[in-house]
């Protein structure tokens, strides 16, 4: 049996006394590999963006004041005294009476301050004839009007996007500093699981977790380091784990919790290093047997062997201490109110989570509809759900109708929602 099962709190609270989460360190990344990093320091920029004045159209560079009172009737004959390209500085200058064509990020030739478009212009010989006026500063870029010299363009923690990536290449930052993704190793066990692509054998089953576990590790900011399938043996798994604290920050197993004869994953935990496991079970349904350990300053998080259950406990409590430990600080559950579509029903004395879909009925209300499966051994449980409602210990069920807070899995679901 268990040695004794904990609230969720109480597990939250005593993990929190053994370990703090926080950032692992830092790198500088190359830009080209920065997308989806989480920067290190507050970003400034080191010039002006666009760095000089430059025409936002195709046309003629002008001083306003030779244009005022022309119009369709009445042009203002302006003298053509050169051409401004794109990528190379003026090599004309434009004095009264006198124009310069220039093209679209061209920058602007000295004593202009506008630009006429072509549109409204006319060439006779080496005149330029401009139909329409136009005021000062009209249809010119401002060198820094993007972006200002040593202005703040991203700060510390964003989530390096490829539109951020972009205002970093508009600076001219070929490299930027991050922080280190934690590494975070994961360990199937259990003597019926195989790894895919090996044939599958009568009483086996391929290996969900290992692949289900390294990709939630990846999307909270962590690196996943795959270390297979471990025999449910002391010595296999005493070595597994002793190589898996060498080369991680924090560990994840799934399989061998429980209390049958083969599950020795907390025995041999409390063997490698102090405080060693610090719980060991916790009142919840679905993971009762989660155990959590801090061997010498690395946290060991073990689940259960079920994937829902694995990745439902995941979800609730790795996915925070890894997110910390990335440098994205502490999370904030996305959540929408919704109601009930049925009665959900709880574990007696047992925090439970229900998995829940959404959708809008015919009044554009949201509407939560359990997940049609009472299985945690069910991978399609998740699969199919967009989040899940928690129900407390003291409460029996959740009629129909009711509102319910739902936390989502993803924030995309959101942002369905909303369009629907």
């Amino acid at each position: 049996m268990f040695r004794k099962l904990v609230s969720v709190e109480e597990a939250k609270q005593t993990f929190a006394q053994s370990f703090t989460p926080k950032p692992v360190g830092r790198e500088h990344v190359p830009l080209s590999q920065a997308y989806n990093r989480i920067l290190a320091n507050t970003v400034k920029s080191p010039l002006n963006v666009p760095p000089f004045d430059r025409s936002t159209v195709d046309g003629y560079a002008v001083k306003s004041a030779d244009t005022f009172g022309a119009d369709e009737d009445k042009p203002v004959a302006l003298r053509l005294s050169g051409l401004v390209n794109v990528g190379e500085p003026p090599k004309v200058k434009v004095l009264k009476g006198t124009t310069a064509q220039i093209v679209t990020g061209a920058p602007m030739p000295e004593g202009a301050d506008s630009v006429v478009m072509v549109e409204h212009t006319v060439q006779k010989n080496e005149l330029i004839m401009v139909h329409r006026s136009v005021s000062k500063g009209e249809n010119i870029m401002k060198a820094g009007s993007d972006i200002r010299n040593g202005e703040t363009i991203l700060k510390k923690g964003t989530v390096l996007s490829s539109r951020d990536i972009g205002v970093l290449a508009a600076v001219g930052m070929d490299r930027v500093e991050v922080f280190r993704r934690p590494r975070v190793a994961v360990i199937s066990t259990g003597a019926e699981v195989v790894e895919i692509g090996k044939p599958l054998l009568p009483g086996k089953i391929y290996d969900i977790n290992a692949h289900t576990l390294s990709v939630a590790v990846d999307e909270c900011g962590g690196e996943p380091l795959s270390l297979g399938i471990v025999q449910d043996q002391a010595g296999p798994m005493e070595a597994a784990l002793k190589k898996a604290l060498s080369m991680a920050d924090v560990v994840i197993t799934s399989g061998g919790v429980s209390v049958g004869p083969t599950d020795i994953i907390p025995k041999v935990l409390n063997t490698l290093g102090e405080p060693g496991v610090i719980v060991y079970g916790i009142a919840i349904r679905p993971g009762k047997p989660t155990t959590m350990a801090v061997i010498d300053g690395k946290p060991v998080f073990s689940l259960a062997g079920h994937p829902t259950s694995a990745l439902l406990i995941f979800h609730l409590f790795v996915r925070p201490v890894v997110a910390e430990m990335a440098g994205k600080g502490v999370e904030h559950p996305i959540t929408v109110r919704a109601l009930t579509s049925e009665r959900l029903f709880s574990v007696r004395g047992r925090r439970t989570y229900v998995a829940v879909t959404l959708k809008r009925d015919k009044s554009s209300k949201i509407v939560a509809s359990p997940v049609p499966t009472g299985l945690s051994g069910a991978i399609t449980t998740l699969a199919k759900a967009d989040g899940f409602v928690e129900i407390r210990e003291n409460q029996q069920f959740i009629d129909a109708g009711k509102t319910v807070t739902v936390q989502l899995f993803k924030p995309d679901t959101y942002f369905s929602l909303l369009k629907e």
